[in-house]
């Protein structure tokens, strides 16, 4: 199976149990008069447009390089991660902003509907599910090499996430009595948190991909102990890195002795090629300048 196709398998699944779990979240919050259950189906629903999103752009993404995109269309996952990133954002703003205002009638002395069990259920429920979403989701996306899957992945892990302080929240309201139904907007109010939270890891690994952030220390020692594994090359300098949607482009100057032959050298910077393109995928973009130079 291609890694496009793979890529829209995995989304498919997510989004099977996203539709599922979002009607019945809104069912148990409407009839459980839980806030916090309908914090979270909103969350579930955002889930849902954002698999929408990844199904979108991946067929995009997965298109050869053209003559407009000389390096590929690997940015468009970037982007759609981006639009997931701010898709939560917004999805937070919305849930914060229903969780104040409840919270601010709470302390004028209003009374807070309390939650039905139904609503308790749905939020074991959802963790169950968007749990084991998330451990199949992420698994593929790291098999795949693709960081709008993992980001979907995360996405299912927060919602299991907001679904446990749901599930505090709702749980304690019920278990405490009328007195406490204020645990109910509160634990709304902490599902929004842990939304920008992971809104945020993910719009910040786009921006060092838009910006062209180099790849982490820990590859760069990778790539050089491959090149100077080969014969003959030393003194690589002006390496340069960065990402294209989910592969690397890396740029390189090696030193070779300057009275070997071009077609010799020449044949030795296809072989440094060739192993980084082993090691780190054969989309990897890859220029390898050859300085002449004594060991």
């Amino acid at each position: 199976m291609s890694r496009e196709k793979e890529i829209y398998k995995v989304t498919l699944v997510g989004s099977a149990v996203n539709v599922v779990l979002t009607a019945f979240k809104f069912v148990a919050g409407i009839l459980g008069h839980s806030a916090a259950m309908m914090a979270d189906a909103v969350h579930s629903l955002s889930d849902f447009l954002t698999d929408l999103i990844v199904l979108v752009f991946v067929r995009i993404s997965s298109k050869p390089a053209d003559k407009r995109h000389d390096y590929g269309h690997g940015k468009f996952e970037t982007l759609a991660t981006a639009l997931i990133g701010v898709a939560l954002m917004i999805v937070a703003g919305g849930i914060l902003f229903q969780s104040i205002g409840a919270l601010v009638s709470w302390f004028r002395g209003n009374d807070l509907p309390a939650p039905g069990k139904l609503a308790l259920w749905a939020a074991l429920i959802s963790i169950l599910f968007k749990e084991l979403t998330f451990q199949y989701t992420i698994r593929k996306g790291r098999k795949l090499n693709s960081s709008v899957v993992q980001a979907n992945a995360w996405h299912h892990r927060s919602d299991a996430l907001s679904s446990i302080g749901a599930l505090v929240g709702i749980g304690g309201a019920i278990l405490l009595g009328n007195r406490w139904t204020v645990l109910d907007p509160l634990a709304s109010l902490i599902v929004g948190g842990f939304i920008i939270r992971t809104a945020w890891k993910l719009l910040k690994n786009c921006i060092d991909d838009l910006t062209e952030a180099s790849l982490s220390d820990e590859v760069e020692k990778e790539i050089l102990s491959i090149v100077t594994a080969f014969p003959d090359v030393h003194d690589p300098h002006n390496l340069r890195t960065r990402r294209i949607g989910d592969h690397y482009a890396i740029e390189i100057h090696i030193r070779m002795d300057g009275d070997l032959p071009l077609v010799e050298a020449h044949e030795r910077s296809h072989f440094i090629e060739k192993a980084l393109k082993e090691r780190f995928g054969p989309e990897t973009h890859v220029i390898v300048h050859v300085e002449p130079g004594k060991p």
